[in-house]
């Protein structure tokens, strides 16, 4: 059973196309993939993207895009890994595609699903979501436009839904079907596979939602080529394909640990509270010889560079673990019976990874630099709302002349005239979503007239 559904979970189709390519280049289809993620637009986007703590300058913490890179490391550790085991025990049932995907593919599809694991979220962060969210919410009058499933989507925005949008969708003058990526990179990407109206915080696939009302036929095809299992037609809610347990295990692991790394380099926090946090956690996890890692950790002058040696020691323990549990249980992932994150069944036989996750909350994603980011994102988003989307849904010929200025701001593929008032409204939130965060903080200074003058 196991086996004959592990020969289905894969399909090399992509959207915007009927058939599978005759690919005979040197890349195979789930590189092509990693590497149209790469030299995509809204990859490089994610360069200028908060991660947590603002980006200083001289002293470099994780962007939106390096914090990507790493978790796309992981997941191709996890694809090279499991993969191998998969086809050792179960290999003699595979077909030979299935040897062939699971062999040398499989690690491909997860780090590049990995790279795009955040490609949907906006400028600012979770404040940026709250903002596009917050400001449907306070003008319901703009609900008459729209469907109350299309509403839903628009006052829960999230980010893990506008990646699918932003993968798929086919901007002006393109051909269809956004990226084009194979829809094995596609299911695995999907962490909260239901409609916006379905979301429930009490179950862990569902704590979220992952697609909006305009990709539902897309996102239904993605699950259709890669067997996920449908829980419930009205509303539209599948089970979690098994392949994006190991997206977001690659995602928790580094985080957790990546983002204590960049606070004590901002100084946020103490050396000896990092080192002992992380120290704790290797001895917990991994079976390397302490007296080893002590010694190399004498060896290392810079503090920076010891937190730096404890951290790569840390993602490696919990890699192992995460890769282990996976296997272990299968069969549950198979079936949708597996219902929490690789991560909290870690972290509930863990101490220090629970230290870890407690003291974060407390010392780090409370910091004062990450609240006052936060509330600035919150309301520079808001600003720029309030100021294109009234202007765009006013017919033509009765804007005032501050509307039609609020229009020409807006690039082209954006503007959307002469379509329906929701399909404006969606391209103004488009627009803003997909913005950086110099982006969107250097607009809303040129028009609120904190900074005037040419800008090159």
């Amino acid at each position: 059973m196991q086996s004959t559904d592990l020969n289905q979970l894969f399909s090399s189709c992509r959207t915007g196309t009927s058939q599978p390519s005759n690919n005979m280049e040197a890349r195979t289809e789930y590189q092509r993939d990693y590497d149209r993620v790469i030299f995509s637009s809204a990859f490089r986007r994610l360069q200028n993207k908060t991660q947590v703590f603002p980006l200083p300058g001289s002293i470099f913490v994780h962007s939106r895009l390096t914090h990507s890179l790493e978790v796309s490391s992981v997941g191709r550790s996890f694809g090279n890994l499991i993969g191998a085991s998969l086809v050792k025990t179960y290999g003699t049932d595979f077909t030979e595609e299935s040897r062939s995907f699971y062999s040398f593919d499989f690690a491909n599809v997860l780090a590049t699903a990995c790279l795009c694991h955040d490609i949907g979220n906006p400028a600012f962060g979770h404040a940026g979501e709250d903002a596009i969210a917050g400001f449907f919410r306070k003008n319901s009058e703009l609900s008459n436009y729209f469907t109350p499933a299309e509403w839903e989507d628009l006052i829960r925005f999230e980010g893990n839904a506008n990646a699918i949008r932003v993968l798929t969708q086919s901007p002006m003058q393109k051909d269809e079907g956004g990226l084009q990526l194979t829809y094995a990179t596609l299911c695995s990407v999907a962490k909260y596979p239901c409609e916006s109206i379905a979301s429930d915080k009490k179950i862990v696939h569902r704590k979220k939602f992952g697609f909006f009302q305009s990709e539902k036929e897309v996102f239904k095809k993605i699950a259709e080529h890669t067997s996920m299992k449908q829980f419930s037609e009205q509303p539209r809610i599948y089970l979690r394909h098994p392949f994006v347990w190991l997206v977001e295990a690659a995602d928790d692991i580094c985080y957790n640990i990546t983002d204590l790394e960049d606070a004590h380099r901002l100084g946020i926090i103490e050396h000896s509270v990092c080192v002992d946090l992380l120290r704790s956690l290797i001895n917990e996890l991994s079976i390397d010889d302490r007296t080893v890692i002590d010694q190399k950790l004498d060896r290392i002058l810079d503090k920076n560079d010891k937190i730096s040696y404890l951290r790569a020691k840390s993602i490696a323990a919990l890699t192992m673990c995460s890769q282990e549990i996976y296997l272990n249980n299968i069969s549950g992932f198979l079936e949708g019976t597996y219902h929490q994150s690789i991560f909290d069944t870690i972290r509930k036989k863990s101490e220090t990874l629970t230290r870890i996750i407690d003291f974060s909350i407390e010392n780090v994603y409370n910091h004062t630099q990450v609240v006052e980011i936060e509330n600035a994102g919150y309301h520079i988003i808001s600003e720029l709302l309030s100021l294109f989307i009234p202007s765009i849904i006013i017919p033509e010929e009765k804007r005032e002349v501050s509307d039609k200025k609020a229009i020409r701001l807006l690039p082209q593929q954006y503007g959307r005239e002469g379509a329906s008032e929701s399909v404006k409204i969606q391209g103004v939130v488009d627009y803003i979503s997909g913005m950086t965060d110099n982006l969107a903080t250097d607009l809303y200074r040129r028009i609120k007239g904190i900074e005037m003058g040419m800008k090159m």
